[in-house]
């Protein structure tokens, strides 16, 4: 897999995300969980089509950490991208890779079976 540099990962917010550019145009919010936790998502809320899960609210569902939105609310697991709302929703996972305080996205996203820990 291709890994591509995104941001140093101290300039990601705690609790909180960013929007970045992978090759091809492709837009994924990248979140830093809990200090230590970092996950990549696509950034395109499936439900509205715009590019905004990045600005989303982060958050705990027994355990799972998850965004919501900020259009319609529909909370998305960190780790595995399933739609918490509604299961058959998807939006896809990206690696994420810390080096030297350096956040690198993986450039193809996995399949749901790969995101679970």
């Amino acid at each position: 897999m291709n890994w591509i540099r995104i941001c140093r990962a101290a300039e990601l917010p705690d609790g909180g995300g960013r929007a970045a550019l992978l090759p091809g145009q492709r837009s994924i919010a990248v979140f830093r969980y809990r200090e230590t936790e970092y996950y990549a998502l696509s950034n395109v809320d499936p439900f509205s089509g715009a590019p905004v899960l990045a600005h989303g609210i982060l958050g705990d569902a027994g355990g799972e950490p998850f965004v919501a939105s900020p259009i319609y609310k529909q909370r998305f697991s960190l780790r595995t991208g399933v739609c918490l709302d509604e299961e058959e929703v998807v939006v896809a996972t990206f690696g994420v890779r810390i080096r030297d305080d350096l956040l690198y996205v993986g450039e193809s996203a996995l399949s749901p079976l790969d995101a679970v820990p």
